[in-house]
């Protein structure tokens, strides 16, 4: 199953100001009740116009708008779509749905741009994570979420040790010989030369190969992660090894990926699936996940407790830090709005206790701003979020 990724959220963010509309709705996977869904989707879309008329268009230039939402109304797509949540974004240029493993509430919201909060527990403890299943006749990178898993292809990335370093087996039991590099120069650490099987004199030297043969995999995992963080709204990204024990700590010697865990899977992963190494790193990249988190409420007591300015629960102020990049990572409540307006000219914050025409939800304004100004967002249950407020935050200054 495919998430919605970083840069498809990204995008959204970024669309360009006008009549955006955002509907978020819980849906019946399977069984009778699977026919609520198309009436509730209508509701919805109907609320929608209404909210679009409100804002000053025109009826008939609202249900244009909305025109594009009926290609998805079909028995067919609400027959197959098989996730418990969808969410819906439509504009002028923008007609995007997606089926994901999230129980959303109902929601629907017009304003001038994309509504994302109720995603954003997929930027989070949901959020992706790498794996690299090694041993020395199959290599095998991928990315994963909780809840999916593909295999990634790597430009340069050798699948053995032998493709790595031009290995012909002799015909001597044990001996390996290690010819030059195709063209004589592509791979830097070929050289002429023959060495014994594990348990002989040149165990050491068969050491020093499979050391050469991690750091080839890792120039060409380098290379990748740098494009997938490029395009990622994150840094963080956790990177899980699976492999015989001890070919980790020679994999570890030969890496240079900062968010390489500590925990690995053991064991020899060309006998497990994709799904079943899946299953063994989650848990590892979940508990990680949760480390943050607990670390980030760690340093804001401490920040907010001290009187350093670094550190607020007061919505007004992080609406305003947000805006002028000044927020660092961000603790917001999920399935909840605080309606209101933000006025950088005067840098005045307006609270209202019900939404008002114009008026758009500032939990959303300030978690948004502060995913493209790079920071870090948590995205928890009310009740999780300190001192009973919708929103808690570390400035970087």
């Amino acid at each position: 199953m495919e998430l919605i990724s970083r840069e498809e959220i990204k995008t959204l963010i970024e669309q360009p100001k006008g009549n955006c509309v955002s509907i978020y709705m819980p849906t019946q996977p399977a069984g009778s009740e699977v026919r609520q869904n198309p009436i509730r989707f209508k509701n919805l879309v109907k609320e929608a116009e209404a909210r679009l008329i409100d804002a000053g268009l025109e009826e008939k230039d609202a249900i244009a708008l909305l025109e594009k939402s009926h290609e998805i109304d079909t028995q067919e797509f609400w027959e197959q779509k098989g996730e418990p949540g969808l969410a819906i974004f439509i504009s002028e240029n923008i007609f995007r749905y997606y089926p994901l493993p999230i129980d959303f509430q109902e929601l629907v919201v017009v304003t001038d741009r994309f509504h994302i909060k109720p995603l954003l527990p997929i930027l989070n403890g949901n959020g992706r994570f790498y794996m690299l299943a090694l041993s020395q006749k199959d290599v095998r990178f991928f990315e994963g979420t909780r809840y999916s898993v593909k295999e990634v292809e790597v430009e340069n990335l050798p699948k053995s040790r032998d493709e790595a370093l031009q290995i012909d087996e002799t015909t001597q039991e044990g001996e390996f010989h290690l010819a030059p590099s195709k063209g004589g120069t592509t791979n830097p650490f070929s050289q002429s030369g023959t060495f014994h099987g594990q348990g002989s004199p040149d165990r050491d030297k068969q050491q020093e190969y499979i050391l050469q043969f991690f750091q080839i995999i890792d120039r060409a995992l380098h290379e990748k992660l740098q494009c997938l963080r490029r395009a990622s709204l994150t840094q963080k990204a956790p990177l899980v090894l699976a492999g015989v024990e001890y070919l980790l700590p020679l994999y570890r010697q030969a890496n240079t990926y900062q968010h390489l865990m500590d925990e690995a899977i053991t064991g020899n992963p060309e006998i497990l699936s994709a799904q079943e190494l899946h299953d063994q790193a989650w848990p590892i990249v979940e508990a990680d996940f949760q480390k943050s988190q607990e670390e980030f409420l760690e340093q804001f007591h401490e920040l907010f407790g001290g009187g350093t300015g670094k550190a607020s629960n007061n919505l007004k102020e992080i609406v305003s830090a947000a805006y002028y990049q000044r927020v660092d990572s961000l603790l917001v409540a999920v399935g909840q709005q605080q309606w209101g307006l933000f006025d950088p000219t005067s840098e005045t914050v307006y609270l209202h206790p019900e939404k008002e025409t114009g008026d758009e939800d500032l939990l959303d304004f300030v978690a948004a701003h502060t995913l493209l100004n790079g920071g870090t967002v948590y995205a928890v249950p009310p009740e999780q979020v300190p001192y009973s407020t919708p929103v808690v935050a570390i400035y970087r200054y």
